[in-house]
């Protein structure tokens, strides 16, 4: 028996899909920076987390989780993983001790140095410049605001 061919037109066809570009060049990203982050020793979601506490140490888990687009469920274990890994330590605050400050060790702030060519090893893996790695976030995140606006517009 031979399948039918539904989309005849040819208006749904998955590889001419802006989601699924979208898809596929993240898990491609994500699979390049598994390959870049092995020198590391840390995962794509610690090597955020660290980014997040190298531009600024001393954060509250609470707003790592936010800046991360992450619930309070997954940023603690993150943090918890990393503190394993002995690249952060956990301190809670003197003024209300539900909320936990993340500081960097000094293994976690030498490990700054050997992250600066990150960017550099994706350049490669991309293909793509500066300038144009830019411009591609700069859209991305238009993208991501228009979604958010059109998602909060269609609860109401």
């Amino acid at each position: 028996m031979q399948a039918d061919v539904t989309d005849k037109d040819g208006k749904l066809r998955v590889h001419q899909q802006f989601c699924f570009a979208l898809y596929s060049a993240s898990r491609a990203v994500t699979k390049a920076y598994g390959v870049l982050l092995e020198d590391l020793g840390v995962t794509y979601p610690q090597y955020v987390a660290l980014m997040l506490l190298w531009e600024q140490d001393g954060v509250l888990i609470s707003e790592i989780a936010t800046s991360l687009e992450l619930d309070g469920g997954t940023a603690t274990p993150l943090i918890q993983r990393l503190e394993r890994l002995g690249l952060v330590t956990r301190v809670r605050c003197d003024e209300d001790e539900r909320r936990v400050r993340v500081f960097l060790t000094d293994q976690g702030k030498a490990l700054f140095l050997k992250a600066l060519e990150i960017p550099h090893g994706l350049g490669e893996a991309t293909g793509l410049d500066g300038p144009t790695a830019h411009r591609i976030v700069d859209e991305m995140q238009d993208i991501k605001g228009n979604i958010t606006d059109w998602l909060s517009q269609t609860k109401k």
